[in-house]
C-alpha cells in the first residue's frame, strides 16, 4: 500500500477512542432510562405510585322538606345556664321502702328573641318624606328559638338507689325541662324588652341613613283602623 505508515498508526489510535465514546454514550442513555423508570414508580415525597382508593360521590336530586320565609328581625341573644335536679321517687316492697332515680344536669343554652315582620302591612309605615318624619308600628318581640348547647350541657350526677328502677328516659326529661327553664329565665331577665330596644335602635339607624330625622317606633300598637299586631311566637327549631 502506498498509504504512509504514520497515517495508518493514527487511524488505529482513533478506532479504540471512538469505541470508548460510543460505550460512554450507551451507558449514559441506559442510566437515563433507569432513572426515568424509577421516577415513574415513585411519587412526590418518595411515595410509591401504587393504586389508591378513590371516593366517588354520585349527585342525587335535592329533596326540599321544608320552606320558610325568614322575615324575623333578631334583637337579642341570651346565653344562660341552669342546673336541673330531677328525681323520680319510687316505692317498693308494698310501699314499705322509698327509693329514688335521680339526675343532676348542668344545662347551658341560648335563647333568641326579636320582632316578626311577616304580618306587617303598608299602613304599618307612616312616612312623610318632605318633613323627614316616619312612624313604624311593629308587633311585640317574641322568642324565636330556645335550644340547649349540647357541647356545654352535661350530666353532673346520675344516681339510682339499690332497689329503684333506672329510667332511661330521665336525661331526656331533664333536657326538656332545661329548655323550658332557659326560656322562662330569659323572659324573666327581660329578653323581650331588650330585643325591642335593640330592634328600635337598628331601625332608627337605618332610617336616619335614608334621610329621616324624626322617627317613632311603636310596639304592639296597630295603625288606626287595623287589628292589633299580635304575632304568635315561632316554634323552636
Amino acid at each position: 500500500s502506498n498509504e504512509p505508515m504514520g497515517a495508518r498508526r493514527s487511524r488505529r489510535r482513533k478506532g479504540p477512542g471512538l469505541i470508548r465514546a460510543l460505550l460512554l454514550v450507551s451507558l449514559v442513555f441506559a442510566a437515563f432510562s433507569l432513572f426515568s423508570n424509577l421516577s415513574a414508580g415513585v411519587g412526590c415525597g418518595g411515595r410509591s405510585n401504587r393504586p389508591t382508593a378513590v371516593t366517588i360521590i354520585e349527585r342525587t336530586p335535592d329533596v326540599v322538606v321544608a320552606l320558610r320565609e325568614l322575615a324575623f328581625l333578631e334583637g337579642m341573644v341570651f346565653h344562660t345556664e341552669r342546673v336541673i335536679d330531677l328525681r323520680e321517687r319510687q316505692s317498693t316492697f308494698f310501699r314499705l321502702l322509698d327509693t329514688e332515680d335521680a339526675i343532676l344536669l348542668v344545662a347551658a343554652g341560648e335563647v333568641r328573641a326579636g320582632v316578626d315582620l311577616r304580618a306587617l302591612t303598608p299602613r304599618a309605615v307612616d312616612a312623610d318624606f318632605e318633613a323627614k318624619r316616619v312612624t313604624l308600628y311593629l308587633p311585640n318581640a317574641t322568642i324565636s328559638t330556645s335550644r340547649l348547647d349540647n357541647a356545654r350541657t352535661y350530666v353532673h350526677t346520675r344516681r339510682t338507689d339499690l332497689f329503684a328502677t333506672r329510667r332511661e328516659d330521665l336525661e331526656t326529661r331533664a333536657r326538656r325541662e332545661a329548655e323550658r327553664n332557659l326560656e322562662k329565665a330569659a323572659i324573666e331577665a327581660g329578653i323581650l324588652e331588650k330585643a325591642e330596644a335593640s330592634v328600635q335602635r337598628t331601625l332608627e339607624g337605618l332610617l336616619r341613613s335614608l334621610g329621616f330625622e324624626e322617627i317613632a317606633v311603636h310596639f304592639g300598637v296597630s295603625p288606626a283602623g287595623e287589628a292589633p299586631l299580635l304575632i304568635p311566637a315561632l316554634d323552636p327549631e
